[in-house]
């Protein structure tokens, strides 16, 4: 059986030896076996459960516990538990096409707001209403505002109502964090529709300073 230093999986893999200790501290990869001078020897097993590692967490979904999934998928194949990891990886690749179908929505409505399109049927909805309809939880909604991504109405009564211009931007907003831009990411965005319609492209990673009032302010 064909046996690897820790230096000589680093170079394979293409990492800093330090990686390859860390990926063993944190269960990423099986605990390798010691020499009796304190070496770690590693396996075959050990460089395609790396692989594993480094494709698996090249994703950028974080939405709805992806992230927390896919960590686990490794730390069980790591475990030698394939049937618990292909499980789960199951599970994750049926959550990542809703996040897929998700992205694919809120670009739809990205394009319907560039041309001009406004929403034509009332829709007013309650926070538990919009969290359930949407996803994900209370406190997400409540930091998208308290973080300036969009300004809700309240009733009389003081409850909050989201309409369907709410909705379309809690959507967009949805998707962008999923890929990991953050609210201050979000706030930064130009939103220059003019710019936008003659183009025809949106700058995802252009920042240029915008107030978090404009943010899909408007143009939903």
């Amino acid at each position: 059986m064909t046996t690897y230093k820790t230096a000589e999986v680093a170079a394979i893999i293409g990492v800093h030896p330090n990686t390859v200790r860390l990926y063993e501290k944190w269960g990423l990869i099986p605990a390798a076996k010691r020499q009796k001078n304190g070496y770690r020897v590693f396996t075959a097993f050990h460089i395609q459960q790396f692989w594993l590692a480094r494709t698996a967490f090249q994703i950028e979904v974080l939405q709805g516990g992806l992230r927390k999934k896919i960590v686990e998928v490794v730390k069980l194949s790591a475990q030698g538990n394939f049937d618990g990891a292909i499980l789960l990886t199951r599970e994750y690749i049926a959550d990542l096409g809703k996040e897929r179908d998700h992205a694919e929505e809120a670009i739809c409505i990205v394009q319907r707001i560039l041309s001009g399109d406004k929403p034509d049927t009332p829709v007013f909805l309650k926070r538990k209403e919009t969290s359930d309809y949407l996803g994900i939880s209370m406190d997400t909604l409540r930091n998208w505002e308290m973080n300036g991504l969009l300004t809700i109405k309240r009733k009389q009564n003081g409850y909050r109502v989201y309409s369907e211009q709410d909705i379309r931007r809690l959507k967009i907003i949805r998707s962008l964090c999923a890929i990991s831009v953050c609210a201050g990411g979000l706030m930064g965005l130009p939103l220059v529709v003019a710019e936008y319609r003659e183009r025809k492209i949106l700058k995802r990673f252009q920042v240029t300073p915008v107030s978090p009032s404009m943010l899909l302010s408007g143009y939903c």
